[in-house]
Parts: structure tokens; sequence; C-alpha cells
């Protein structure tokens, strides 16, 4: 039995990063939760800025505060990898990351509408509070690794400063700055990392964050902005059918979308990543990329989310542009995924072709949305990415057995 004490605290050392059987904890999970109300924001808010015909002031505004939802998640997952001692210190700080999520979420309406970001920095400051005590403390417990964490802790508490200092910068310095200190922030985990390490205490250096853990991670969040597609989808339908009652064309949109979330559902899952996530460069690469998989599936389901409203004629765009609204998101999903496992799967495992006939199949089909009706239209896109899925094993499967056949 687990003494009392050692619940109480626990020293916060590094983790293996070839531990056996590393799966996310129930407070990572429960962490991940507070995702939901800030991704369903911004999802939410692109959809209207869509279907108000706000099409680029709405597509800028969720890619900025996407931003801030996936960096806040970043930041927590891949500290989570290396030093995870789920003492009761830990939880309270991580309670802390979680409060600061809401606020964040809290803010999201008016960082989309007119970039006033005060609310969400205050979420990212409450965040950053938590984030600058863990990683001194894992200084304090790491010594072979204390001045990689110093580095995040310092660093974190500079640009933190400035973001607060943004806060007061008027437009346009204010959107120069917000690019400046983006930078700033992805450009932290290579700097921090490069740090001295004592080499005998850790040989690759820097932290020791945990493949499987990671992609499991990655996997983890994924299914949570599924998850807001498919709940989007069904606060669009409800009022819908409620309203004008059952159609044809809705029936053939709601099936094509079904088929749209389980098709990205099986690509993204036909098989996993971390045993290509071999060091850091291509596991940062690998990490970022997901800033597009991941807002890419939550504009996915904004966009069907408009392609309702086109269909019910609520919407002020034509039926092509709610269309393109789900098509393109899809076609940019497709694309970075396959780019970034070009890092991580093994050479001749990619069906590019397979993949650029999906993309032209979705993208023509979102085209003809004007001829064909939108439900049709998305119909077409679900049942495009299930014969690319369709293909894609076929292909693995005449693969594996190719080897299996001449030995």
């Amino acid at each position: 039995m687990t003494s009392p004490r050692t619940e109480w605290f626990r020293p916060m050392s590094a983790r293996n990063p070839h531990e056996e059987h590393r799966a996310s904890s129930p407070l990572e999970l429960l962490f991940d939760l507070t995702f939901v109300v800030a991704i369903a924001a911004a999802a939410a808010e692109l959809h209207h800025a869509i279907s108000e015909d706000h099409v680029l002031a709405g597509l800028l505004g969720y890619l900025v505060v996407f931003f801030a939802i996936w960096w806040a998640w970043i930041n927590f997952t891949w500290f989570a990898s290396a030093y995870d001692c789920d003492d009761a210190l830990y939880r309270v700080l991580t309670v802390l990351k979680m409060a600061g999520v809401l606020v964040l979420a809290v803010g999201i309406p008016a960082a989309f509408e007119h970039f006033d970001i005060g609310t969400v920095v205050l979420g990212y400051t409450i965040m950053r509070i938590a984030m600058i005590a863990l990683w001194l403390r894992a200084a304090h417990d790491d010594p072979a690794r204390a001045a990689v964490c110093r580095a995040y802790a310092a660093a974190l508490a500079v640009i933190q400063a400035l973001w607060i200092g943004l806060v007061f910068v008027p437009a346009p310095w204010a959107y120069i700055g917000f690019v400046v200190l983006v930078v700033g922030e992805v450009s932290l985990p290579p700097f921090a990392e490069s740090r001295e390490v004592d080499a005998e205490a850790s040989p690759t250096g820097g932290t020791t964050w945990h493949p499987e853990h990671i992609a499991e991670r990655y996997g983890l969040l994924t299914l949570i902005v599924l998850g807001e597609v498919i709940l989007g989808i069904t606060g669009a339908f409800g009022p819908a059918l409620s309203e004008r009652g059952f159609s044809v064309p809705l029936l053939l949109l709601g099936i094509g979308g079904l088929l749209v979330v389980v098709g990205i559902w099986w690509i993204y899952f036909l098989a996993g990543d971390d045993e290509g996530l071999t060091s850091l460069r291509v596991a940062l690469t690998w990490g970022y990329g997901h800033y597009v998989v991941f807002a890419g599936i939550a504009a996915t389901g904004a966009g069907l989310e408009v392609a309702v409203d086109a269909e019910e004629h609520t919407a002020h765009v034509s039926a092509t542009t709610a269309a393109f609204a789900v098509a393109i998101p899809i076609a940019l999903v497709l694309l970075v995924l396959t780019a970034l496992r070009r890092l991580t799967w093994a050479p001749g495992s990619l069906a590019l072709g397979w993949v650029a006939s999906a993309v032209v199949g979705v993208l023509v089909s979102a085209a003809l949305a004007g001829v064909i009706g939108i439900g049709v239209s998305v119909l077409l896109m679900g049942l495009v990415l299930a014969a690319m899925l369709a293909g894609y094993l076929l292909l693995l499967r005449h693969r594996a057995a190719v080897p299996a056949a001449g030995s």
C-alpha cells in the first residue's frame, strides 16, 4: 500500500523515456476535458463568422485563438511526459492550469471578434504561474537537467510579461507584437532543450519526454476534437429538424458528415507514430504540425454547421462557399498529416497517390455544390474519404503480403 507521505509528496525526478506501457494518467484526461470548452468556443465563433459571410476575419480570428488553445495544451503535455510525479502539489498546480484554460475559453469571443486579448492573457498568466512553479520544482529535484528546467521557467516568465504588455498596445502594433511573441513561444522548447546537461546522467540531453506517451496524448486530443465536431453537427441539426422537419438533403448531409468524421478518425489512427519520434527535432516538427491537424478537424466541424445553415437558407453565403468551408479543412488535414508521417512512418508506407486523389476529390465535390446541392456535396466528400481509406488499407495489406510471400 502506498504511504500517505508518498501520496502527498514525491520527488519530481525525470521519468524514464523508455518506460514500458506508459499511458495517460486520469489527471491528464481531466486536464484535456477543460479544452472541450475552449475548442467548442473557437469552432462556434468560426461557424458564425463564415455563416455571416465574414470569412477572412473569421479565419484570422480562429487561427489566433486556436493557437492559444493548442499551445496551452502543448505546454503542459510535454512537461507531464517528462515529470509527472502525480503527488498532491502536482495535482494542485495542474488544477490551477485547468482554471487558466477555462478563463482563456471565456475570453475567446472577445479575442475572436475584435482582438481583445485581455481575458485570454489573464488565463495564460494563471497557467504560466503554475508552469513556472512546476519547472522550478523540476529544476530542484532533477539536478542533471536543472539548466534546462530553469531556462524554461525564466523564458516563460519573460514571454508572459511581454504578453501582458501587449494587452496595452494599440493596433496595428498589437498584431505585429502577436506574431513576434508567437515566434518566441515556438522557439522556446528548442532553446531550452539545448541547454547544457549532465552528459552522464542524460546522454541524450534535455527532458525525458516519452515517445509513446506523447503519441497517445496527441491521439487523445484528436478524439476530443472529433467529439467537438460530432457535438457541433448534432447541435446544428437539432434546430433545423425542429423548425423545418425532415428532408432528404439534410439526411444526406448528416450521413456525409458522419462519414467525414469516421474517415478522419480512421485515417489518423491507421498506425502509431511513436516509433518515428526518434529525436527532438522530429518530435517537435511532428508536434508543431499538429496545430494544422487539430485546427483543421475543428474547422471541419464548423464547416459542417455552416453547411446545415446553407441547406436551411439561414446562412449568408452560397452553397459552394459552405461546401468549401468543409472541404478545405479536410484537405489540409490530409496533406499535413501525410507530410508529418513522412517523418514518422517507414519509407514506402505512405500511399501518396491515394492521398492526392482524395484531396482533389474532396475539393471537386465542394466545387459542384452549387449544382448538386450541399447535402450531396458533403456526402461525396465522405465517400471520397471512405474510398481513400479502402485503397489505403488494401495497399498496406498488399505491401505486408509481398515480403511474406518472398520469405
